[in-house]
């Protein structure tokens, strides 16, 4: 029985060596494709040192940022929808479905419309985001911290935001709504590096929060009242676990603009290899969101080169339909 117990882990960490080997290799693809097509060989040639001046501008400048921020991305969203559908016990979860997203939306709208500056802007989205979170909290915990309530909660608080991202459009100029529109479709050549090592900080701080606590979220998995008999706190757990979530996913949002889909499918798809086992599904979930955000990008720099397509737009165009293949594989969500 310990064999079989031991071969099972060991197999299950293979295949979050898979990931990441996946996610590597994925990553170095991403070197070579775009504007100006880059052969292996000149990549190998510039990482080592060498290479032409355009080759090392190309790589060092715009690409290796580019795919940085679409990893650091990836990781936050998919961590947080993982701990979100745990912890709210719903496969609905994510930044997205709870008005996280809607709230960032609307912070940069204001930011736009009455101040302009970049950084402001990314201030407004990230405080927008986190007000969401903060008000379904409130709200929840007056009305019995229920997953139903705060799912419910989510999308009113989600569908409000929608509304008075509206009205600021409505009352701003063709430049300022082009900017919002822009703003939403998501860009990640948008952050430089000190945004990078701050979402990297993060992404650290979340993981090691949200490992640590595997166990209780395996508990969490056979229900609440479970979990308590085992010893959990259940309200503190939910309460830190949301808010750590939120931070992640919020910062992640504010630097690059609304992207879909990534923290609701990524966790989906690890659990059909790694099953619901935290200690796995959580670094697998991190692997797979930053997997699929390399892959969203290359896609965009393809489809339409030397045209970039919005990369917030690119993931939920293809996220959906790859959600509804899942529900339908799995017969219920």
């Amino acid at each position: 029985m310990k064999d079989e117990y031991t071969a099972f882990i060991k197999q299950k960490w293979l295949t979050i060596a898979a990931l990441l080997a996946i996610m590597l290799g994925v990553g170095l693809l991403s070197l070579s494709v775009g504007a100006a097509r880059l052969p292996l060989s000149e990549i190998l040639q510039v990482l080592l040192g060498g290479g032409d001046s355009a080759g090392r501008v190309i790589i060092f400048n715009v690409r290796i940022p580019r795919i940085a921020t679409a990893t650091s991305v990836g990781i936050a969203l998919a961590m947080a929808g993982c701990i979100m559908q745990n912890v709210l016990r719903n496969p609905l979860a994510a930044a997205s479905t709870l008005g996280i997203s809607q709230g960032a939306s609307f912070g940069a709208a204001v930011a736009i419309v009455y101040f302009e500056a970049m950084l402001t802007i990314t201030t407004f989205a990230f405080l927008g985001g986190i007000s969401t979170t903060i008000i379904i909290l409130l709200l929840s915990y007056r009305g019995g911290a229920n997953p139903a309530t705060i799912i419910l909660a989510g999308v009113a608080i989600g569908a409000m935001f929608t509304g008075a991202t509206a009205l600021v459009q409505y009352f701003a100029d063709d430049i300022r709504i082009g900017s919002i529109v822009y703003w939403t479709f998501g860009n990640l050549g948008r952050p430089g590096w000190r945004e990078i090592r701050f979402l990297t900080l993060f992404n650290i701080a979340g993981f090691l929060y949200f490992f640590l606590n595997r166990w209780n979220y395996n508990a969490m998995e056979s229900g609440s009242h479970t979990a308590k008999s085992l010893g959990v706190n259940v309200d503190v757990l939910v309460l830190v676990s949301m808010v750590v979530s939120t931070l992640i996913s919020a910062t992640a949002i504010a630097f690059v603009g609304t992207i879909g889909f990534i923290g609701l499918i990524a966790p989906h798809i690890v659990r059909k290899f790694v099953g619901n086992d935290y200690r796995f599904l959580i670094p697998g979930s991190a692997l797979m969101g930053a997997t699929v955000m390399l892959a969203a990008d290359i896609l965009s720099r393809l489809i339409r080169a030397p045209a970039v397509l919005p990369i917030g737009a690119l993931t939920s165009f293809l996220g959906a339909p790859l959600f509804l293949y899942l529900i339908i594989k799995r017969g219920k969500l």
